[in-house]
């Protein structure tokens, strides 16, 4: 009897050493390997997927895991391709560690620059983002009710999405992003007429501190209807009817596209891009001024030259061109 029960001590002692080396024997799938958890997926059926990807060595080690180790294993996406322990994989999807992809709009990027980064991140065609803008303006309906699509409420930050996320939901979150940052600044009503200026200030000018007299600027041609002259609007123009060439030519400026602000007067239709908070607190706040004209330095500053008279504004045009061509010649 002793030495049954001696045996059966050691048989137990055996299993359960190799029971933990199989548990703790790091695995690597033969390559990159995704895995989907579907919703409502049981643990049995989660264990045999990962077993046959090559993720986990037995099925029945996942079960035996899920009973000692608890927990609530989350749907999602999870990609492998390390070495990995059982419970470290396990670990893995209840914390719910899904696979994501990383897209980045920069403060002034359009709809066409956006659809082109969530297409680049492998989320998404072009194509379908651009549709998805247009089918989903409900997303706004309360901040901008005319509007046609999610141009300039599609705010510009760092976001991270599941692989097979639909366009629909990544525009969704940029939407939320919009409505969390406007409102820190104060922004509640008037959406149309300030994301849209904020986009043209955001166009005008790289540099933060010269966007409260660019909306300046903006804000007194509008009082006085004068034609606001923008390019950024003229190239939008073109972007939109897919002409646009890389700069601007005579036909453009002859455009009669409502975004053509040197044929109308007033604001375009609506956004030309995704404003940054400088921006947007910049068309809520102009400074002011009595300037009516601007034009960029030519220099390394990047700033803006101001003026409040035609006269002033041509000679700053004048510096900025011999700016312009010293910078040529320097090369």
């Amino acid at each position: 009897m002793r030495r049954f029960l001696l045996g059966f001590l050691v048989l137990v002692m055996l299993s359960a050493y190799l029971g933990y080396h199989e548990l703790n024997l790091p695995v690597a799938p033969r390559a990159e390997t995704f895995v989907e958890v579907a919703p409502g997926m049981g643990t049995r059926a989660i264990g045999a997927m990962l077993a046959e990807d090559g993720v986990v060595r037995s099925r029945y080690l996942f079960d035996f895991w899920h009973i000692v180790g608890g927990g609530t294993l989350k749907a999602g996406e999870y990609r492998f391709a390390e070495p990995a322990t059982l419970p470290l994989v396990y670990s893995r999807i209840v914390r719910g560690d899904v696979y994501t992809r990383t897209v980045t709009i920069p403060e002034g990027f359009n709809l066409f620059d956006i659809a082109q980064a969530v297409e680049d991140a492998q989320l998404g065609s072009k194509e379908s983002v651009l549709a998805a803008a247009s089918s989903n303006v409900g997303l706004i309906a309360d901040l901008d009710p005319g509007a046609k699509n999610l141009e300039g409420y599609l705010f510009p930050d760092t976001y991270r999405f599941p692989r097979r996320l639909p366009p629909s939901q990544i525009l969704s979150a940029m939407v939320k992003r919009f409505r969390q940052s406007s409102a820190t600044i104060g922004l509640q009503s008037d959406y149309h007429r300030i994301v849209t200026l904020a986009s043209l200030v955001e166009k005008e000018t790289p540099q933060a501190e010269d966007r409260p007299l660019v909306a300046s600027v903006l804000a007194n041609r509008l009082a006085r209807e004068m034609p606001l002259m923008t390019d950024p609007t003229v190239i939008y123009a073109a972007l939109l009817e897919k002409s646009y060439r890389g700069t601007i030519y005579q036909s453009d400026l002859k455009r009669d596209s409502a975004y053509n602000t040197y044929r109308h007067t007033g604001l375009p239709p609506g956004p030309i891009c995704s404003p940054g908070i400088a921006s947007l607190t910049a068309a809520m706040h102009p400074a002011d001024s009595h300037f009516l004209y601007f034009v960029a330095d030519a220099g390394a500053s990047g700033h803006s030259r101001f003026a409040s008279t035609l006269e002033e504004h041509e000679r700053n045009v004048s510096a900025y061109r011999r700016g312009l061509k010293d910078a040529q010649g320097a090369h």
